[in-house]
């Protein structure tokens, strides 16, 4: 086993990879921007190394330097989260030539992978179904044309080399596709140096369901079941649940042998995750394969009891898996709400500014991943997402309410967030009912707006005669006597009494 490893990463995945090491008795490096200086992932790491400005192109993805790091402070492996360098083959390679561990899979998987033509390609000849596409190295805007109306509109036009929801146009007449197509090349050439894309039949009212896989080294591959992530802005997910309601055991079993041989096509290790789109009817296919761990992991290990990142940990050191696909099964249900620094009526901007208060919510069967805590402060330079709150319960409608309950618990002052928007999506109807989509937020809660905050007026008489009584002078009899002490606690006026506020 490692005894000390890097994390080349911030925020709440940084801080949970460190107590990961830390339970397992392993010494955890810390990276951080001039931005970070003193965030919460560093204060918990046993050492963090300064590796350069905000920007996180000259700073958490810079490979060269984070490896320089690691060399230097002693670190076997690199761990690399997710986001910025962990889906970078060539990150991967230059940690294994500098002689480290990349906890995550091989360059090779990730280049398989990273290209969503190629994956495409991979999936089909493996038996994974595909959505029906169009998918060319180079094509004239009227081959485009042609394809599109031989799938069928509406089209999804998507970046080959990149996701995250970035590169994405869908299109839904003829007379729209070649702007679309322009502007997807636009955005993927700026978010991926990668101009390529390609057409996707769009699934319209799809679901967003994906399988959590794991791989050892020794060949073992297997799925922990499912995550729903069809509650999402902006092609972002913020509120995901497993089991997910649309599957039957059958569809289930269906999805997971998918994932499992799609792992398998490319020779994958680690853990990884296989997206698919779902219509109404639980007819699936293919979308994606994330060769790293997800944001949303945590409801997987609250439903299955496993503990991915330290799987991560052990997988990596050449240590077999500890159990088999039968030991595995799903037990009650999990939800988990990404709780963002964001105006959500002003278009979701993010919000940034001190964290005056963070107090998490407490009880049974709910966590909360947090990458900031009171008087830290949310930036300009990164993603605004605060902390992921996760609970799990018996049943969907327990689940439901324990996360109802819980945001209504978390107090978090200083900047806006997205809580009571969460709140709201999870009191509608249709998604108590689970008539859910990736369309959800635009058919339901598309104009939201913030509740309204008035205080009650006996609350405000309150605070009014609180802050007379304040400014109010000690009367000089108090205590039956001219000279009383004036800093006998009996002398005060603002309601203070021994033992408590």
């Amino acid at each position: 086993m490692f005894g000390k490893i890097l994390i080349a990463n911030r925020g709440e995945i940084a801080v949970r990879l460190i107590r990961a090491c830390h339970e397992m008795g392993i010494m955890a490096v810390a990276v951080y921007s001039e931005a970070d200086e003193g965030a919460l992932h560093t204060r918990l790491a046993d050492q963090a190394v300064l590796i350069g400005p905000p920007a996180p192109s000259e700073s958490y993805l810079r490979g060269d330097v984070i490896i320089e790091a690691a060399l230097r402070t002693g670190a076997e492996a690199i761990h690399p989260g997710y986001g910025f360098l962990s889906e970078n083959a060539d990150f991967a390679d230059a940690v294994r030539d500098a002689g480290l561990v990349f906890i995550g899979p091989p360059a090779s998987a990730i280049r398989a992978m990273g290209v969503k033509t190629e994956a495409r390609a991979l999936m089909e000849a493996a038996g994974v179904p595909i959505v029906p596409g169009f998918q060319p190295d180079q094509a004239t805007d009227a081959e485009y044309l042609n394809a599109a109306a031989r799938i069928g509109y509406p089209v999804m036009i998507k970046a080959a080399g990149g996701g995250g929801g970035k590169g994405i146009r869908v299109v839904h007449h003829a007379n729209e596709l070649a702007d679309g197509i322009a502007a997807a090349r636009r955005e993927a050439q700026n978010a991926f140096g990668d101009s390529r894309v390609f057409l996707e039949k769009y699934i319209e009212a799809g679901r967003h369901i994906e399988f959590q896989v794991l791989a050892d080294q020794h060949g073992n591959v297997m799925h922990l079941y499912e995550r729903e992530c069809s509650i999402q802005r902006r092609h972002q997910k913020i509120i995901e649940e497993t089991p997910s309601p649309l599957l039957t055991p059958d569809v289930r079993a269906q999805m997971g042998e998918a994932a499992v041989a799609a792992a398998k096509a490319v020779g994958y290790t680690n853990a990884g995750t296989v997206e698919f789109i779902a219509d109404q009817q639980a007819n699936f296919y293919f979308l994606e394969m994330n060769t790293r761990l997800q944001v949303e992991h945590p409801i997987t290990e609250m439903v299955t009891g496993v503990d991915l990142a330290k799987l991560q940990i052990r997988i990596a050191a050449g240590e077999k898996l500890p159990f088999a696909q039968d030991d595995l099964s799903q037990r009650g249900h999990a939800i988990e709400c990404r709780v963002y620094a964001e105006d959500v009526a002003s278009g979701f901007l993010p919000a940034t500014g001190p964290i005056l208060l963070a107090a998490e919510p407490e009880g049974p069967g709910i966590r909360v991943d947090a990458g900031v805590v009171t008087g830290d402060s949310v930036g300009v330079h990164y993603d605004p997402m605060i902390a992921k709150l996760i609970v799990l319960a018996e049943d969907r409608g327990e689940a439901i309410k324990r996360m109802d309950h819980a945001l209504g618990d978390y107090a978090i002052l200083g900047v806006t967030t997205n809580m009571a928007f969460l709140q709201d999506v999870l009191r509608h109807p249709a998604f108590q009912a689970a008539e859910i989509s990736t369309h959800f937020i635009d058919e339901h809660v598309a104009n939201w707006r913030e509740p309204d905050g008035d205080l009650p007026d006996t609350a405000l008489i309150a605070a009014a005669m609180a802050q007379q009584m304040q400014s109010q002078p000690v009367p000089s009899s108090v205590g039956g006597s001219e000279d009383a002490d004036i800093y006998s606690p009996w002398a005060r006026l603002d309601s203070f009494r021994l033992g408590g506020h």
